[in-house]
């Protein structure tokens, strides 16, 4: 097999912020989030919580690509 010269790259958007709810532990993206509580709170609890903390993201200030032809990500 051979080795991808990665020549058609695709920037990737930022990852964005994610989240941790403080009950449950899940951990969910701001984009998924969607109605504003915890879907597994929501689903295993009956409760809509909303409390919320922000893990800072790892890769904040990194650019990242895709390779079209093996689909491999790069972080620059």
């Amino acid at each position: 097999m051979p080795a991808c010269r990665h020549e058609v790259l695709t920037l990737m958007p930022p990852a964005g912020g994610r989240l941790r709810c403080r009950h449950c532990h899940l951990t969910i993206s701001a984009q998924e989030l969607g109605s504003g509580c915890c879907p597994e709170c929501l689903e295993s609890f009956r409760m809509q919580r909303r409390d919320f903390e922000e893990i800072p993201d790892a890769s904040a200030g990194r650019i990242r690509y895709c390779c079209e032809a093996c689909g491999m990500i790069l972080d620059i």
